[in-house]
């Protein structure tokens, strides 16, 4: 149960079939997708170029009623979007998707990411008058389209135009009158996916949509590709310039759902590789070997497949704890004690190996520790299926500040200590890299190594802590 929350999943779908409701599937889809986002959701239906949009807090059924969906009436494109915030309160106003006016009618985007030169940007566009309603990363790509869009021939060009000033990590989804658009960021930091249902076309952050859908994946949307989906079909725009990719290695830890396939590899496959691996680097006489719900589970097979050690249930996690429980209760050893229990009848008097997908905090490592030894647990022997989180991740996660990370305050000695575990081992770098090797794309793996692919500026590092992004 990583410490770590991805920012939140897109979703667009461009219509080639009268008798498809494109505001149920869109509803549907990002069901598939609530894993990377539980705060908020939204969706935004084009209807021959009136864009109609409800958004609101909470998880799916909650942001979304009934009511506001037979509101959102029909058409051939919507998109839609679910929401994870780092902690703060989040405003309405940066809940996604973003509609706006502007001077070739209406414009609806959402993006999962988060830009390094936001304040560049918005100081650019403050200097022009622009006037802002929320404090994100969208809100300025938007604004960079649509002045764009002023001299440019065609959305394309103007959302060409507008994601060349952008750096960072991003994968945006936009909806003009007439195109749906997708862009994935020159890096391919942020994962962005296309595929068909039926003969309709939908953009995704994962394959699993698709899945779900009853539909096709077809494939990935490249590092720096602009898709543009319309009555005519499906048209790639690729990137101009071939560079460094670094896709982010916590869509396979942690982020992406197992049945989801991110550039070419299979996220449960990837995982329990990791456990594989993790049973070689460090192995230990035990009883039972049990994941912490749901990310180390696939790693934990692995290990017990490497190993020979039974695979066992040892943690429970309530599954149904939503947004206003997380709300009204806010200590957080009070939310992990609800939200996590020790299966006793399986781990009393064992020696057990728990496999965990991350540590960064390490408070809920600790508290996994003592539940399980309160459960009669007779050894706890604690894997983590990634390298030691190092550094703060800028670009994607909502991880904290470098001295808040229990891996760059304390060694493994240290940290195992502070755990009440009776060992500690975590998963190499080189190990680590070699869990997804069919990937199509490097990786960005900045938080093991504190080797970030682009530069990360001092405003951006302050800004990743002082204002509520709005991407994540």
């Amino acid at each position: 149960m990583s410490e770590l929350h991805d920012e939140c999943g897109v979703f667009g779908i461009f219509s080639n079939d009268s008798s498809v409701d494109i505001v149920e599937e869109t509803y549907l889809s990002l069901y598939a997708l609530q894993h990377r986002g539980q705060i908020g959701a939204g969706i935004a239906v084009n209807n021959n170029g009136n864009i109609i949009y409800h958004k609101d807090f909470g998880m799916i059924p909650e942001a979304l009623p009934e009511q506001e969906l037979t509101r959102l009436g029909t058409g051939r494109i919507a998109i839609g979007h679910v929401k994870y915030s780092a902690g703060e309160q989040v405003d309405h106003e940066n809940l996604a998707p973003l509609v706006m006016r502007y001077i070739k009618g209406q414009l609806a985007l959402c993006m999962n990411g988060a830009l390094t030169n936001y304040h560049e940007l918005k100081e650019q566009l403050n200097q022009g008058a622009a006037i802002f309603q929320s404090n994100g990363d969208t809100e300025v790509i938007a604004y960079l389209v649509a002045r764009a869009r002023i001299d440019a021939s065609s959305i394309e060009e103007a959302v060409q135009q507008a994601v060349s000033k952008l750096r960072g990590a991003y994968a945006v989804v936009l909806m003009s009158p007439s195109k749906l658009i997708g862009v994935r960021d020159p890096m391919g930091i942020r994962p962005l996916c296309y595929g068909r249902i039926g003969s309709s076309y939908v953009i995704a952050s994962e394959s699993c949509v698709f899945d779900s859908m009853g539909g096709e994946f077809i494939r990935d949307i490249r590092p720096g590709e602009m898709l543009v989906i319309d009555s005519d079909g499906v048209h790639s725009y690729p990137s101009e310039q071939i560079g460094k990719t670094a896709l982010c290695m916590f869509e396979y830890v942690f982020f992406s759902r197992p049945d989801s396939v991110v550039d070419g590899v299979s996220v449960n496959l990837a995982r329990q590789r990791a456990g594989r691996f993790l049973a070689q680097q460090h192995p230990v006489e035990a009883d039972l070997v049990c994941g912490v719900p749901d990310c180390g589970i696939e790693s934990a097979i692995g290990y017990a497949m490497e190993s020979g050690i039974p695979y066992a249930t040892g943690l429970i996690k309530n599954k149904y704890i939503g947004r206003a429980f997380n709300d009204r209760k806010k200590n957080s050893e009070y939310l992990m004690r609800i939200k996590l229990n020790a299966l006793k009848n399986n781990v009393d008097g064992k020696r057990v190996i728990v496999i965990d997908d991350s540590i960064v905090k390490g408070k809920t490592a600790r508290h996994i520790v003592e539940l399980l030894r309160s459960a009669g647990a007779r050894e706890v022997h604690m894997r983590i299926a990634s390298p030691p989180f190092i550094s703060p991740c800028y670009l994607t996660s909502d991880s904290t500040s470098k001295n808040k990370l229990i891996a760059s305050t304390m060694n493994v000695e240290e940290m195992c200590r502070y755990m009440g575990a009776d060992s500690l081992g975590f998963l190499s770098v080189e190990c680590m890299k070699e869990i997804a090797r069919e990937c199509q794309l490097d990786f960005c793996d900045a938080c093991f190594t504190g080797n970030y692919p682009l530069s990360i500026s001092d405003t951006s590092r302050e800004d990743k802590y002082s204002r509520k992004i709005e991407t994540i």
